[in-house]
């Protein structure tokens, strides 16, 4: 059995009945870290309709918030995540402004880590989009239409 992310009659994602349950479970809780809604659901029938107006509002929130992070533990919580969201969001033709967000986006820096080394600041070592965008097309290629 599958799921089927979908734009009017274009899928964007079939995923197996449980990938697509925890994904969607992930959706909710990021949906309240942000407070934003993502478009993606609700899944009824095996199909999730996916408004690209509403889900390009909330990939660019959730990159900025990725971005922002100095958190070590809850950069690798979100990480794949955060690389799916990307996939669906270019599948649905939504144009994500990468020069902007790698150029540190507007706000506070968040979820700073403190160890024993001092605190963390946001990802260093290199370009924050390129690694962003390599996850996501590693995790593209496990992504059936």
């Amino acid at each position: 059995m599958s799921q089927y992310f979908e734009i009017g009659d274009d899928s964007l994602w079939n995923p197996a009945t449980r990938a697509a349950q925890l994904f969607l479970r992930q959706v909710a809780v990021f949906e309240a870290e942000l407070e934003l809604p993502s478009g993606l659901g609700p899944m009824r029938n095996d199909e999730c309709k996916i408004d690209p107006a509403v889900l390009g509002i909330f990939t660019h929130a959730l990159l900025a918030r990725h971005r922002r992070t100095g958190h070590s533990i809850i950069q690798a919580l979100s990480e794949n995540f955060v690389g799916i969201v990307v996939v669906l969001a270019e599948r649905a033709g939504i144009g994500i402004d990468w020069a902007g967000l790698e150029a540190f986006p507007d706000g506070p820096l968040t979820d700073v880590q403190v160890s024993a080394a001092g605190t963390s600041g946001p990802p260093q070592g290199g370009p924050w989009a390129a690694a962003v965008r390599a996850r996501a097309a590693e995790l593209s290629r496990g992504m059936p239409r």
